[in-house]
């Protein structure tokens, strides 16, 4: 890859130099970087070890309480999701709860968020600088016109061009290039880690097998790569590169180099223990990824291909290591009484104009159709799975935690463990009018700043005034 120095060097050359001399320039700049322009690989790990690394059981942060589980999860959706996203991270920021005997923010409580797509940009950013995002996010990404600026660099950079031509380089790259220096300021996954805030799961969709890869250590263990080094924004753009739009992001496979052991729960499904037809599924979604002779590479796309919410990395999770109690002893969470998923949704309007017309449908319509129908069809399935699975997980706390004692439900008691499910959408918006305006909002990288307040402000309305989240506020005075 070119030097950015090279480059500086270069321009001013071929602005000032004589003009032969600047041909020549051009010229030579170009062959250089057909020659070279490559993405970042990521590094290999060098022996595998459970217990370090990115994962939720190291991001323990001291001060938070026992009490409580907080999931959020970010959907996509572009600068509209990233928006939105962020809008509840400010209402969380002003809500004050009274835990373990003191003061706290609820955002201070918060656990893990899990994003795709436009929602990794909030969640990254978060990771990356914590409170530093109330003061400067909107100005260098949500008020920003980032895809005029992509489409500048892609169309009017010459060098562009020509780095371009190189099969190992591609437009996702060079945006994740652009998001590097311009919003998350080269920070890599490395630095979420040691930051011990919430855990954050940037979520990207295997190409070839429609599979979620989340950007955690627990996943590319199985791969044999460290993620320490991986940048932010190369993570962002993976999960945020919309088909067609945007291309793949590359990540090398090393499986087999780091004396990988499989964790219990894959090792019994493989083979042929009890297991859930569900639990049989995301062991075969593993399976590919352990054969670096078949499957050398992993090209990644938006992660709202395979879960436009970004909740499939937690259900999935606690599915997999085969109950609610497991996870949550894993992740030293034994005390736990309440457990809290705010679920942010930057749902989408079906385009009915078409249903008037003789004519049939565009190509690009028809792909928009396709794809907006199937996601918000998924996400109910989601939304379903979570809240289908809430008995058996609470029964399974209360069988470990009560173990031979009375189950009683009481504040404070061995039974005492409660599920809250808070959706912020669009269609909560009481006027049809705001929430049709909310909702056929393009899904681009770049909004109008009246925009933007708007989401934000419809995010704090629409989380502060759900019933949901007021019964957890109301338990949390108790």
């Amino acid at each position: 890859m070119i030097h950015a120095t090279s480059i500086h060097l270069a321009r001013k050359l071929i602005t000032r130099g004589p003009g032969i001399f600047r041909l020549l320039t051009v010229l030579l700049i170009c062959l250089f970087a057909v020659g070279c322009a490559h993405y970042p690989v990521n590094q290999p790990l060098k022996e595998y070890n459970p217990d370090a690394g990115y994962r939720a059981k190291n991001m323990r942060s001291e001060g938070k309480s026992d009490d409580m589980l907080l999931f959020l999860t970010f959907s996509g959706g572009g600068t509209r999701a990233a928006a939105f996203s962020y809008g509840v991270l400010e209402e969380l920021a002003n809500t004050e709860v009274r835990m373990g005997g003191r003061n706290r923010r609820l955002l201070d409580e918060v656990d893990t968020i899990s994003s795709v797509s436009g929602g990794s940009f909030t969640a990254g950013y978060y990771g990356l600088f914590g409170d530093r995002i109330f003061r400067d996010f909107e100005g260098k990404f949500l008020k920003k016109n980032v895809q005029g600026d992509l489409y500048k660099s892609i169309f009017l950079n010459p060098v562009n061009w020509f780095r371009l031509s190189s099969p190992y380089f591609d437009r996702s790259d060079l945006a994740a290039e652009y998001y590097d220096r311009n919003i998350f300021e080269g920070g890599t996954i490395g630095d979420i880690a040691a930051g011990k805030g919430p855990m954050i799961i940037m979520n990207a969709t295997d190409m070839t097998y429609g599979i979620r890869v989340g950007f955690t250590q627990d996943v590319f263990d199985v791969i044999c790569s460290d993620l320490s080094d991986f940048p932010v924004a190369r993570a962002v753009a993976a999960s945020s590169a919309v088909p067609v739009a945007l291309s793949p992001i590359t990540v090398r496979n090393y499986a087999g180099t780091c004396h990988y052991k499989m964790p219990e729960p894959l090792a019994s499904v493989l083979k042929g223990s009890a297991f859930t037809e569900r639990q049989l599924y995301l062991a075969n979604n593993m399976t590919p990824y352990m054969d670096a002779g078949k499957k050398p590479y992993l090209h990644l796309l938006d992660g709202g291909i395979a879960d436009n919410l970004g909740l499939r990395a937690i259900v999935d999770r606690i599915i997999f290591r085969g109950n609610f109690w497991k996870t949550i002893r894993n992740t030293h969470h034994e005390n736990v009484r309440k457990v809290v998923f705010i679920v942010v949704n930057d749902e989408t309007h079906p385009d009915s104009s078409w249903d008037r017309s003789e004519a049939p449908p565009s190509f690009l319509a028809m792909l928009d159709s396709y794809s907006s129908t199937a996601i918000e069809r998924y996400n109910v399935e989601t939304i379903a799975l979570l809240k289908d699975n809430l008995t058996t997980w609470a029964g399974q706390v209360r069988e470990q935690r009560c173990s031979g004692k009375p189950e009683s439900v009481e504040p404070g008691s061995c039974g005492d463990i409660r599920f809250y499910v808070i959706e912020v959408k669009f269609d909560a918006t009481k006027d049809e009018r705001e929430r049709w305006f909310f909702k056929t909002l393009p899904t681009s990288f770049s909004l109008q700043p009246g925009e933007v307040d708007k989401l934000r402000a419809a995010a704090r309305r629409i989380l502060g005034e759900s019933s949901e989240f007021q019964r957890l506020l109301e338990d949390l005075r108790q």
